[in-house]
Parts: C-alpha cells; sequence; structure tokens
C-alpha cells in the first residue's frame, strides 16, 4: 500500500499497518525532503517514490494530506488509477472532495474516509502505534464506491481496531463542525485571549492547571492541517461559532448579574455531557 503525507495519521497508519500484518511493503509519497527522510529513518515506510511509481507499485492508496492539498490531487489520482486500485482518503473535512471527484469515470475506485483519531502534533515523528484503537472511523457515500474498494477500506479500518459508522459527507461535515471542528477554534480562541491579556509568560506558566492546559492543549494543532478545514466546511463551523457564541452570552450575563441559580442551572445542564463522554 501506498501512504501520501507520512504525518500524524498517515504515520501511524503505517505503523499499524505494517505491525499487525496488514500489507506487507509500505510506499511513501513525501513532497517535504525532511518528512520523507525521517519517515524512512523511523521505519514508517519502507520506500519514498514519486506519486506515479507509487500508483503503479500499490494497490491501496491513502491520501493523507491536508484536504485543501486532497481536494486537487484526488482526481489526478483517479486519472493513474485501473480497476485494482483502491484509493481513500483520512480527511476531516468531506463534501469538497465529494464534489471534486462526482462526476470521475474512476469515481467508484475512491471510498471517503475519515478515522476519529490524533492529536495536536504533526508530522513523521508524531506517528504513534495504536492511535487508532477502539475510535471510530467514518465512511462517507459507500453507494458511490465499489463494493470491493468498501470491503479493502473495511478491513482495513478492522485492522486498526476501528468502529465503523457510515453516513453521507452532508451529515459528516455537520456533525465534525460541532463535535470536532468547533473545538480547535474554542482552544485556538482561548490561547489567543491569554496570550493578548497575559504579557507574562511566567505567569502563565506558573498558573496554568490541568484544566487550562487540557482546554488549550488542541492551540498546538497544525495551522496547515486546520485552515483548509476551517474553510471547507464554512458553513457548518459558522453555525456552531454562532452557537457556542449564545452560550458564552448566557454565562457572562449569569455572571454580571452575580446569579448564582443561573450559573447552576448552565453547569448542570453541562454536566449532562457526561452521560456521553463517560461511556467508554
Amino acid at each position: 500500500m501506498a501512504v501520501i503525507g507520512t504525518g500524524l495519521i498517515g504515520g501511524s497508519l503505517a505503523l499499524d499497518l505494517r505491525s499487525n500484518g496488514f500489507t506487507r511493503r509500505l510506499i511513501g509519497v513525501e513532497r517535504n525532503p525532511e518528512h520523507a527522510e525521517e519517515a524512512l529513518r523511523l521505519g514508517l515506510v519502507d520506500v519514498v517514490c514519486s506519486l506515479e511509481e507509487a500508483v503503479s507499485a500499490a494497490s491501496l492508496i491513502v491520501v493523507a494530506v491536508p484536504v485543501d492539498e486532497a481536494t486537487r490531487l484526488l482526481p489526478l489520482l483517479l486519472d493513474r488509477v485501473g480497476g485494482g486500485h483502491t484509493v481513500t482518503d483520512v480527511c476531516s473535512t468531506k463534501r469538497a472532495l465529494r464534489d471534486a471527484v462526482a462526476n470521475h469515470p474512476r469515481r467508484d475506485r475512491y471510498v471517503a474516509g475519515h478515522p476519529m483519531a490524533g492529536t495536536e502534533y504533526s508530522g513523521p515523528a508524531a506517528a504513534r502505534p495504536g492511535l487508532f484503537a477502539g475510535r471510530i472511523g467514518i465512511l462517507c457515500d459507500t453507494a458511490f464506491s465499489a463494493p470491493d474498494a468498501v470491503r479493502l477500506v473495511e478491513a482495513m479500518y478492522a485492522a486498526l481496531g476501528m468502529n465503523l459508522v457510515l453516513m453521507d459527507s452532508d451529515r459528516h461535515d455537520l456533525h465534525t463542525a460541532y463535535v470536532s471542528h468547533l473545538s480547535h477554534v474554542v482552544s485556538y480562541a482561548l490561547a489567543l485571549t491569554v496570550l493578548d491579556k497575559e504579557r507574562d509568560e511566567r505567569q502563565i506558566f506558573n498558573l496554568a492547571g490541568g484544566g487550562f492546559a487540557s482546554t488549550a492543549r488542541l492551540a498546538k494543532s497544525s495551522p496547515a492541517m486546520w485552515t483548509p478545514i476551517f474553510q471547507h466546511n464554512a458553513d457548518h463551523l459558522m453555525e456552531a461559532i454562532d452557537a457556542f457564541q449564545e452560550r458564552l452570552t448566557s454565562f457572562r450575563a449569569a455572571v454580571a448579574r452575580g446569579d448564582a441559580s443561573a450559573l447552576k442551572s448552565l453547569i448542570d445542564r453541562a454536566n449532562e455531557i457526561r452521560r456521553i463522554l463517560d461511556r467508554s
């Protein structure tokens, strides 16, 4: 198999799929020379080669690059593949990719995927084994993909220990706007607020507790990855930001009034998230 992009997600896929015997040979495609060298040194891939060489040598091709690059790359890949190839991706938004290949004659060789796993780190050194185990793997619009291609990608997700969920691209992008993309916006905004108002970095370091660290953790995430995600999912993300802003306004009003009852009510309602998050 070939992995285009050997960073956190592509590299972690490679680690697990090699160790569990899903694939015998891993081909990397990486345009960043430093990342290519690092991926080889870390043993994430066996060889790094050109896109053309990877397509000719691999039957399964995983696109693990930022969504703006993937949108440009996916039609070019489908131009080069035949009936024995399967192409999938790991991008966090799906509609732009769906639209980019909607009328492609080899559309059926593409299976839209999104493994819901990650960390705030990036690059080959961020790759780690077991990243996907027990997490959700989403496949989108599978009715437009060839059955054998879907089965192969399902087998890949099973080999990673993921639990499969099927949905269409529109539902995917709506739900990820709230449960994934909004979290990053909030984290970035929190980090900016503290950096703007707390001029003494020593105080940030000395006073930051676990709550701040866990909430601001995502602010360390790569702008190269998250900028295009926000752009490609702008309509759903704006809706999510507006809804979040309404809740912030409710908290602000209760704090301004010194209204303990309203604050407690808001916090009690928020605590209901335990029912969902504590299931694991």
